[in-house]
């Protein structure tokens, strides 16, 4: 570490954030790699250190002898007045070294609230804002992640975009940077390259024109840069590669434990879930090398609990000889085993016998929708009967809380659907006081989370409006007083920021002088109630002429060019059309082991999809 870094550490309130050194942190000899990569998290340490993609790629890239990834987080405010106060730039944990002269940045984008603070680490850094300004070959600014689905607000700062899944595209870029590195090469012929890459994008290299109207006219590729883009797939989930050990942190995080991820993809088409198209087609690991990877995490950290990765845990195809499998070694060495995604309509008998044998704690479920009117246009696929009837079962098995997740704004959406949020709520509790089972005494807990719906790209709800904050408010304020029991505590997010969320998502590349005033202005760590500034953010749009309410009150027609139209993330636009049309039509879709809807995922996988197990 630098010494104007140490000196400055007597400033903050959390120093560990910013040390480094802590349990299997990668160390190397910076004069021995040809290739430096700034993996930066876009938020604080607590946050970043919990994100499974980075601990995934940190370990892939220094697995090899030539190169050295290293961890940048954003720091907090108090971090950030000494940075500048004392100019001194951004660094990373490893080495120290001001990620300026770093070959690669790299930001993972997690959600759109974000995108401020990428801005503020490149200024942090001494890194010019936009790729127009970046001259030199290195460093070259890339972002991946699930945002990156629609990546034209941050077109005007970003070098190259990863779609998909980063395992296979990251050592191709890191090659071919080495490469231009030792040949001399410029950064255009470097991004000449880059663009032939699979999963790899430049925004740089696609010219946006516009209707009269606003909407988008047009994004023509130039350099021979291809006119769809297909995101990068991992095909075998057993032979890629997965870390052996993470790095373990001094002080608590949001996650602080062993993550084994089990599958990818989800089978279930439910209509507002971007994760649930987005990382088709299904690819499973197979129970054994989920058991060797468990232990293997387990010995390397000293963690005492794993928790199972997936958007829908018990849809494995294999869950109980899963189950069975690691909790014979979990039991015996006192190894907690935490299942979240667990889905109402398979909360089997097996399952619960399984899940009596690890340590106890609430369950979540996530109804979606309070009517069943509602759940069948969302695709929900479950019935009330089955909400009731899993948590009658929990509750015979001795558990005492329950939450359950639901969203608010979804297409179609009325007061009585909103009311359905309490009905179902209360009959929970009934359910609870209803079983001949419970112990006198013992009381419930029933946690109602509402979030706020966002339509979102690569989902069959991308063409439809976002409520207005005036009526999200109305129906949040409708629902509390709805609330008949104390037994039900309601939580919901704030109106402002589920605004800009829905601009940022569906927006286009406009959007980078809204995002470059915002910042400019002060705006940074948005997703945090108590440091987001809506009248900042209102004052950036109305200076660059831009109306945020275009991008979110208005239903799209299916003829207009959507601004990821280019971007090929394996599920067909016709697909999607389709299923819209059957959302307005309350008709539901059967999941992908019932029957093969067709959705065009496989294709990017050689026609091979793990979904019918």
């Amino acid at each position: 570490m630098k010494k104007e870094v140490e000196k400055i550490l007597q400033y903050v309130q959390k120093p560990a954030r910013y040390i480094g050194g802590e349990v299997n942190a990668v160390m190397k000899d910076k004069e021995k790699v040809d290739i430096r990569y700034a993996f930066c998290f876009p938020d604080t340490y607590e946050i970043g250190m919990s994100h499974l993609g980075m601990k995934i790629l940190y370990g892939l890239v220094n697995e090899r002898s030539d190169a050295w990834c290293e961890r940048v987080f954003a720091p907090d405010v108090d971090m950030e007045e000494q940075l500048r106060k004392n100019g001194v730039p951004l660094f990373a944990l490893e080495s120290g070294d001001y990620i300026k002269d770093f070959d690669l940045i790299g930001f993972t984008l997690q959600y759109e609230l974000s995108y401020t603070n990428v801005l503020n680490m490149l200024d942090l850094a001494g890194v010019p804002l936009k790729n127009s300004d970046r001259k030199a070959l290195t460093p070259i600014v890339a972002v991946g992640g699930p945002c990156c689905c629609n990546p034209e607000p941050m077109a005007d700062f970003v070098d190259i975009v990863f779609l998909g899944e980063g395992e296979k595209s990251t050592n191709q870029v890191l090659d071919l940077l080495k490469m231009c590195k030792v040949e001399g090469l410029s950064k255009h012929e470097f991004l000449l390259k880059a663009k032939d890459i699979e999963g790899v994008y430049v925004p740089s290299f696609y010219i946006d024109d516009y209707n009269d109207d606003g909407t988008l006219k047009s994004l023509t590729p130039v350099h021979d840069a291809p006119a769809v883009v297909k995101k990068s797939i991992i095909s075998d989930l057993d032979k890629v590669y997965y870390p052996k050990e993470f790095v373990v942190p001094y002080i608590n995080i949001v996650h602080d434990r062993a993550v084994e991820e089990i599958f990818r993809g989800c089978i279930r088409g439910c209509r507002f879930c971007q994760a649930g198209f987005i990382y088709r087609p299904i690819r499973e690991k197979s129970v054994d090398v989920i058991n060797e990877q468990c232990k293997a995490l387990i010995d390397s950290t000293g963690y005492d609990e794993i928790s199972l990765c997936s958007l829908s845990t018990s849809d494995h195809s294999d869950i109980n000889h899963m189950l069975t499998t690691l909790i014979d070694w979990t039991v015996k060495e006192n190894i907690n085993l935490s299942l979240p995604s667990l889905r109402v309509d398979n909360f089997s008998d097996e399952l619960v016998e399984q899940l009596n044998k690890v340590r106890r704690s609430g369950l979540t479920f996530a109804p979606e929708a309070g009517t069943q009117r509602l759940r069948d246009v969302i695709n929900k696929n479950i019935t009330e009967d089955e909400v009731i009837n899993t948590c009658t079962k929990a509750f015979d098995n001795g558990w005492t809380s329950v939450k359950l997740y639901f969203m608010m704004g979804l297409p179609t959406e009325t007061m009585e659907d909103i009311k359905g949020i309490s009905d179902l709520a209360m009959e929970v509790v009934h359910a609870f006081y209803n079983n001949p089972n419970r112990k006198k005494g013992t009381g419930v807990q029933v946690s109602v989370s509402c979030a706020s719906f966002i339509p979102k790209p690569f989902t069959p709800f991308q063409w439809e409006p976002e409520d207005s904050m005036e009526t999200l408010r109305e129906k949040q304020k409708y629902l509390l007083e709805s609330i008949p029991s104390k037994k039900i505590k309601v939580s919901y997010h704030e109106t402002p920021t589920s605004l800009l969320e829905g601009v940022l998502a569906r927006g286009d590349r406009r959007l980078g002088k809204v995002l470059l005033r915002a910042f400019e202005l002060g705006c940074k760590f948005d997703s945090w109630d108590d440091k987001f500034h809506f009248d900042l953010w209102s004052q950036a749009f109305e200076e660059n002429g831009i109306d945020p309410y275009f991008y979110t009150h208005r239903k799209r027609e299916f003829s207009e060019l959507l601004p990821w139209d280019h971007l090929d993330f394996g599920v067909s636009r016709k697909f999607l059309e389709n299923e819209n049309k059957k959302a307005h039509k309350n008709e539901t879709t059967p999941h992908c082991r019932i029957r093969c809807s067709g959705c065009g995922a496989n294709k990017l996988n050689g026609g091979k999809c793990d979904a019918r197990g």
